[in-house]
């Protein structure tokens, strides 16, 4: 007899798997045969004591712009004072020769095409992987030029060493990597190695062997993986998620080199059997880069959120300015968009809410190093971002000076690193100053205030009070209206906790989402329809049993408080560069869901936060199975237990995505599950809501459940959900199996 505690993942799988179908062809994020570089250019500047900031070389060639500018901002301020310092900057470079290319390879890949959907006898898997390969080639470059052209992200190192020989007494010299790369940290022990050998060798060679060597680095065997796949990996932990991907693209990597090597024009190089290993943390991809004969270990991030350059930490970040907070809280001046819980508001709120209703920021660090302070605006960008809205990094200036400020006050909501105190004091050129060698935060007292507005002006109408201030520096037992002070209490209890990075910005990821989900809310309420609500029609069409969408409430009175108290944020938000990418971000994606038919977050919500009768509760659980189900295609001899997901079939489902050619099948019941375990992600409840349903007094739903979870445990993402899942649920699980074997026999 076997006991349920003995049974493994991967026996439960052997019947029916989502490997048993002959995966498609995968494409690397990098492809060997691409014609983008790693690395666009090197530069180096030095410090002329007669001449100032000189740019000494740039290779391969010239870069556009004003070499001038390049040089002062590769040299800072007071870089003399360090003999070493890391600064970040961006460069919009024009593309239109780069997109002109792009159009013609489309072009190419387009007519390549047509003419294999022509030539249907010569037909073969080839064909299906390149034609798989097009589309997502296509999709790739929509996704990653959604602002425009894409931001050249400059790394750039300062050395200064001493030397009496020359008029300062030091030689300082900067040398700096251009990358359209935002992973530009990963560069930093070949910059080391690189400046110190220009030091020793300041020709142009210097600088073509490190352009060529970081070209070279392989990172074809890093696989693209798809938005949910994305957003699963950086929700969970576990080391080998979608390994499988990875074992895959070895797979074809070796058959390809097997196929070179049986030609009869094959090289001894073609010959030679190389050596391939799936990573030990699918989070990251190992490669090397060969420099001056030195083998340099690189680690690539696999999944790239959003608004994320470079390596920063928000740790930190809150940590810089929670502290002085806790130990000896200072009020702000109030304003209506930054101070939502009054003027005691969480200096960290206070930046997100600044952040979000685009209001011009300054990070100072006078006497520190400058990478410093560009590392405070990355990862400020990062946390109002959330790895969800965009709008912030283009509009940032890590590291600035004074010679740039007639500049950077033409941009609106910019977000810039400062080392001069000078700007302290002009408040007019910013609206919250973030001082990071006293971790307190300002408020300008030339702030313009906002205008009263259609939200406001409808809560006070109803008697609803809209920005409830609580006052004293206590936070305890004061109204928290927004909950924003409980969030805060809970990240700092994480931090001290040593939760670590990747947790903390989980948290902030769902404190983003609940704020776009309260915000389309608002929107709803007080204007009666909402742009964030892509396709809400289609989830109110009761396709599945169950309607609805959108956050959950338990009441309707928490609604409106919670909705009035982020009256302010809200309408501040409503006008900025974020909430529109947002809408165009939601909509992109609304064509690319699997299930459309049905809102799952507020579904799985409606389960983890309201008291639901049995019935009401039976609806979502059969709902939940059977888009699953339906995605798959239909079965040949459904059993009675299927019965109950197949009874209220409609004959226009709303299961398969806008693409008349996509059929019911493996690939889309793979995204389907990928689509509900991104609403339940691994780091909060995981299957523990879904679970419940193998306790319904309903046969039909427990057994219904029992299928959704058998899917989710031959999924290659959820079984890692399953194995973190509690042993009372999984003995629950196998009963309601052995009842439905009795029912069988009987």
């Amino acid at each position: 007899m076997v006991r349920e505690d003995d049974v493994s993942v991967d026996e439960l799988s052997q019947v029916s798997s989502f490997g048993d179908v002959k995966p498609m062809r995968l494409r690397a994020q990098y492809p060997a045969d691409s014609v983008e570089n790693h690395v666009e250019y090197i530069l180096v500047a030095s410090f002329d004591i007669d001449r100032g900031s000189v740019m000494e070389h740039q290779y391969p060639g010239p870069i556009s712009g004003d070499e001038t500018m390049l040089a002062e901002l590769m040299l800072p301020d007071q870089t003399h004072m360090r003999s070493q310092d890391w600064t970040i900057f961006f460069l919009h470079k024009d593309t239109s020769q780069e997109e002109e290319e792009k159009e013609a390879r489309r072009e190419r890949r387009r007519k390549g095409k047509q003419k294999e959907n022509q030539d249907v006898d010569g037909e073969d898997t080839t064909a299906g992987a390149e034609e798989y390969d097009d589309d997502d080639y296509s999709e790739s470059e929509d996704e990653m030029d959604p602002d425009g052209p894409p931001l050249v992200y400059v790394l750039n190192l300062v050395n200064t060493k001493q030397d009496n020989t020359v008029k300062r007494g030091a030689i300082v010299k900067a040398m700096a990597i251009c990358t359209r790369h935002p992973f530009l940290h990963i560069y930093k022990p070949l910059l080391l190695l690189a400046l110190e050998e220009y030091f020793r060798a300041p020709v142009m060679e210097t600088l073509a062997s490190l352009y060529n060597a970081l070209n070279a680095m392989d990172l074809s065997l890093l696989p693209k993986l798809s938005q949910f796949e994305n957003f699963v990996l950086q929700a969970t932990d576990a080391k080998d998620m979608f390994i499988e991907k990875f074992e895959q693209i070895i797979r074809q990597r070796r058959s390809e080199e097997a196929e070179r090597a049986s030609l009869p024009s094959a090289s001894s190089a073609d010959m030679q059997r190389k050596n391939y290993a799936p990573p030990r943390d699918t989070h990251e991809f190992e490669s090397r880069v060969l420099y001056n004969g030195v083998p340099v270990p690189i680690k690539v991030p696999t999944v790239l959120s959003p608004e994320t350059v470079g390596d920063f930490s928000l740790v930190k970040l809150i940590q810089t300015f929670s502290t002085p907070h806790m130990t000896q809280p200072q009020p702000f001046a109030l304003h209506p968009h930054l101070t939502t819980s009054g003027a005691y508001t969480h200096p960290i709120i206070v930046l997100v809410n600044a952040l979000l209703t685009q209001k011009r920021i300054i990070f100072l660090g006078h006497n520190r190093p400058s990478g410093e302070v560009a590392e405070a605006v990355l990862a400020a960008c990062a946390l109002a971002s959330g790895g969800m809205l965009r709008g912030f990094v283009r509009h940032a200036f890590p590291y600035t000076d004074l010679t740039k400020v007639d500049d950077l006050l033409k941009v609106p909501g910019f977000i810039a690193g400062v080392t001069n105190p000078a700007f302290s004091y002009k408040p007019e050129w910013w609206d919250l100053l973030c001082d990071l060698p006293t971790g307190r935060m300002k408020i300008s007292n030339k702030i313009e205030l906002p205008q009263a507005t259609e939200g406001q002006v409808f809560f006070q109408s109803q008697g609803i009070p809209v920005g409830i201030y609580p006052s004293g520096g206590d936070s305890k037992g004061a109204v928290d209206p927004t909950g924003d002070t409980h969030f805060m209490e809970n990240l700092l209890t994480s931090i001290a906790n040593r939760h670590g990075e990747n947790a903390i910005r989980a948290k902030w990821r769902s404190w983003v989402l609940k704020f776009a989900r309260i915000a389309a809310a608002f929107e709803e309420t007080v204007y009666g329809a909402s742009a964030l609500f892509v396709g809400s029609h289609e989830t109110e069409e009761n396709v599945y049993g169950v309607s609805g969408h959108g956050y959950v409430w338990p009441d309707e009175i928490s609604k409106l408080r919670e909705l009035a108290a982020n009256v302010h944020r809200v309408e501040g938000w409503r006008n900025t560069r974020s909430y529109y990418s947002f809408i165009q971000d939601l909509a992109r994606q609304w064509e690319k869901r699997p299930v459309r038919g049905i809102d799952l977050h507020h579904q799985h919500d409606k389960l983890r936060c309201l008291k639901l009768t049995h019935d009401q509760s039976a609806a979502i659980y059969l709902a939940l199975a059977r888009c699953v189900e339906e995605a798959g295609g239909p079965k040949p001899s459904p059993s009675p237990s299927d019965t109950d997901l197949s009874t209220t079939t409609t004959s226009r489902s709303l299961t398969i995505a806008n693409d008349p050619d996509r059929k019911p099948g493996e690939q889309l019941q793979y995204d389907t599950v990928l689509q509900l375990l991104c609403v339940i992600p691994e780091t909060n409840s995981g299957l523990f809501y879904v679970s419940l349903g193998l306790f319904h007094p309903r046969q039909d739903v427990r057994a219904a459940v029992v299928k959704l979870l058998e899917r989710i445990i031959e999924h290659p993402a959820g079984r890692h959900f399953w194995a973190t899942l509690g042993k009372f649920a999984k003995l629950a699980f196998f009963r309601v199996k052995r009842e439905e074997g009795r029912e069988a026999k009987t």
